[in-house]
């Protein structure tokens, strides 16, 4: 185990650019309310407090009630942004998400900040690894995992412009802006950010930017590695699957368990239509206590045991 290393320069917190977005969003709409527990600081919504305090609905430590909160202020015709801890939002209330809010089908948004494993040193209580997987299942519920401050942007108004309940992950793990030569976001729109025809990475999240470095080692041998950024995981892009099978080897890599996130979304389209060799990258299950850089490193996922997995994955094709 050890301290987080420093930030590099000219990376960013997600949490930022979501309160920033709340802000913008708030000032166009009055429709726009916040619903917290007790998260006012983790959240960043400090600002937003001061400037519509009336607006603002802090539960105290209750998950429950904070989701049954946000249902009933959407029946009553507000857009209310929960923003809680992913790890107590998703395990604590996964209930009332599922009765009162995607069965429902009501307005809500959903914010998991810090999630993953963010908080390192807490240890397995405060990762949350397994959110995806709980929340992919409930019909109606828009699941977006945004990679960088740009994306997180987009997929907060996004969220706000869509008529039904959506959940978006957000980490408070610095990440770099990534390349886009042509920056377009749409809910359920899979994004290609490296070309090429040996396999493919899907990623999503703060793995995104270390796939593409990954991509970077393998051109290094010769491999010419695709990446995509699978933001949207409910619905997913399955035709941007599809289509990364016809490299013959998949890659995906996520910030969460290997079981039933993002590979296994992306392993249940390849298995139906187009089997071909793959590896699913993330967590084998509760992990130890540590930082979040620690931790990526010790389960290899970083830049090198990305592209590690890659090479092995190659010598199936």
């Amino acid at each position: 185990m050890s301290a987080a290393a420093p930030a590099p320069a000219g990376w960013h917190d997600c949490r930022d650019t979501f309160s920033k977005t709340v802000e913008a969003l708030a000032e166009a709409d009055p429709r726009i309310v916040t619903v917290v527990s007790d998260s006012v600081g983790s959240s960043k919504l400090v600002n937003f407090r001061k400037r519509w305090p009336e607006r603002m609905v802090n539960v105290g430590i209750a998950e429950q009630t904070v989701v049954a909160v946000g249902a009933g202020l959407a029946n009553g015709g507000k857009i209310p942004f929960i923003s809680a801890a992913a790890c107590f939002l998703t395990a604590r209330a996964m209930e009332q998400i599922k009765a009162d809010i995607a069965y429902t089908n009501v307005n809500v948004k959903l914010i998991g900040q810090s999630s993953g494993i963010a908080y390192g040193e807490l240890g397995p209580t405060h990762h949350s690894i397994e959110d995806m997987a709980w929340l992919r299942l409930l019909n109606n519920l828009t699941l977006i995992v945004p990679s960088d401050p740009w994306e997180t942007e987009q997929a907060i108004r996004a969220a706000a412009a869509l008529d039904g309940p959506v959940f978006v992950r957000v980490s408070r793990m610095p990440v770099p802006d990534l390349p886009r030569s042509n920056p377009r976001f749409e809910i359920g729109k899979a994004e290609t950010l490296r070309d090429g025809d040996d396999l493919a990475i899907i990623a999503n999240g703060v793995m995104v930017h270390r796939a593409l470095t990954a991509a970077e080692a393998l051109a290094a041998d010769g491999v010419a590695a695709r990446v995509i950024n699978m933001s949207t995981v409910n619905p997913l892009d399955e035709a941007t699957i599809l289509d990364a099978a016809k490299t013959g080897a998949v890659v995906t890599v996520e910030e969460h368990s290997v079981r039933g996130g993002l590979g296994g979304a992306v392993a249940e389209v390849l298995a139906t239509h187009d089997p071909v060799p793959m590896r699913i990258l993330g967590f084998p299950g509760f992990l130890p206590t540590g930082s979040a850089d620690w931790l990526l490193e010790h389960f290899h996922l970083n830049a090198a045991g990305i592209a590690d997995a890659a090479r092995q994955l190659l010598a199936r094709k």
